[in-house]
């Protein structure tokens, strides 16, 4: 296999690591990451892979991370269990691709994400995959941000920022995994200008409803929520909720849009189809991004960037292979003029946009520079994130 150094020492080939809330599986993304003559990190996702979590397991991860009676013993054996997991997927990866990382970066799978309290855990053993790899691993990049009075979410941002902003458009960035959450870069905006946030859920309602209600996994392509009607007064009833009307910045997960939500919206819907359910779910995520725009981005872009050109919202994540769902976010944003594509109409896939994130953010830690947006996630500094295992 291929282990690739630039002449300037800082080039590295990085595999970030990624399992959300959805907690469906691991995307990794193997990466060159470098720094460009002008000091700004570069990232080139040179091939990313997916994979599912065996059904056993996930059902372990989603009782863990729901809150279900868990021993000591039981969470450090599953952390373990996932750090092999991690290695497995990016030995896979690099096999298939031919390219060894220099460093990987993991995210591990959230278990509990308070950011109210200041607690945050991610699971999955770092020194596994730093001994089966052989090579260095960047691991639990929350807690350092949530130390400075940040949120430790949303992370991507800095991504975003590097390789999405435009001179002279405005661009947000939307990423539809377990739960939504949305960058706005005004044009020629600096680090200090970027806003970026939680919406809401995304997949994680959705798929909850898909497993009670249909034994799957999720809505392929929103194949079900097209054949069910929104519940229109259901999805307005949800909105008036305190997480979607609080300001940035904010961060939820599993603690707001878990299996206490996914039941409240099913009391509402009660006498609807199943497939009507799934359709109100689908629509209170777009319509979630949509009023948090206007809400939020909206005035953010206007006050920072007001003689930008246009705004363009690019989206990556599960959800963006979501027909039903994608169709419904474009229909809302195509009434407030702004055009809606996927990651891929500008260089990257859908899939692979958070493991790329990470792969960034694992290169800055190794580097000792700071990989938060104090702005996004509300932290007093910015911080170098994670923890380094040696192999």
């Amino acid at each position: 296999m291929e282990r690739r150094k630039g002449r300037d020492g800082k080039t590295m080939l990085v595999a970030g690591v990624m399992s959300g809330t959805s907690a469906d599986g691991v995307d990794v993304a193997i990466c060159r990451v470098s720094q460009g003559p002008d000091g700004v990190p570069r990232v080139k996702v040179l091939g990313h892979r997916g994979f599912a979590y065996e059904k056993k397991l996930r059902a372990v991860v989603l009782a863990a991370a729901s809150g279900e009676k868990f021993s000591a013993s039981e969470f450090a054996r599953l952390s373990v269990r996932l750090g092999g997991v991690y290695a497995d997927c990016v030995q896979t990866t690099a096999r298939e691709l031919k390219l060894m990382p220099q460093l990987v970066a993991c995210h591990g799978q959230t278990i509990v994400h308070e950011a109210a309290n200041g607690v945050t855990w991610q699971i999955g053993e770092a020194a596994v995959v730093a001994e089966r790899l052989r090579v260095p691993v960047v691991s639990d990049f929350r807690p350092s941000d949530m130390a400075a009075g940040g949120q430790g979410a949303p992370l991507v941002p800095m991504l975003d920022f590097f390789m999405f902003r435009h001179a002279t458009k405005n661009r947000l960035l939307l990423n539809l995994g377990g739960i939504a959450n949305i960058t706005a870069l005004p044009a020629g905006c600096h680090v200090d200008d970027v806003m970026a946030f939680d919406t809401g859920p995304a997949n994680m309602v959705i798929d909850a409803l898909m497993q009670r209600l249909f034994q799957k996994r999720y809505d392929r392509g929103g194949a079900v929520a097209a054949r069910g009607r929104v519940l229109d007064e259901v999805v307005e009833k949800l909105l008036r909720g305190t997480t979607f009307s609080a300001p940035p910045p904010k961060s939820c997960g599993r603690e707001e849009f878990g299996v206490a939500f996914m039941e409240r919206l099913m009391k509402l819907c009660s006498k609807a189809a199943k497939e009507d359910v799934v359709a109100t779910a689908t629509a209170l995520t777009a319509a979630s991004v949509v009023a948090a725009y206007c809400r939020f981005c909206w005035p953010h872009l206007d006050q920072r960037a007001p003689a930008a050109k246009a705004t363009e919202l690019f989206v990556a994540g599960g959800g963006a292979r979501n027909r039903t769902l994608m169709r419904i976010l474009s229909e809302g944003f195509a009434e407030l003029g702004v055009k809606v594509a996927t990651t891929e109409a500008a260089g990257m896939a859908v899939e692979a946009k958070e493991a790329a994130a990470f792969a960034l953010l694992g290169w800055l830690t190794w580097h000792g520079l700071p990989g938060n947006v104090p702005n996004a996630t509300g932290a007093s500094r910015a911080v170098v994130l994670g923890k380094v295992t040696l192999a």
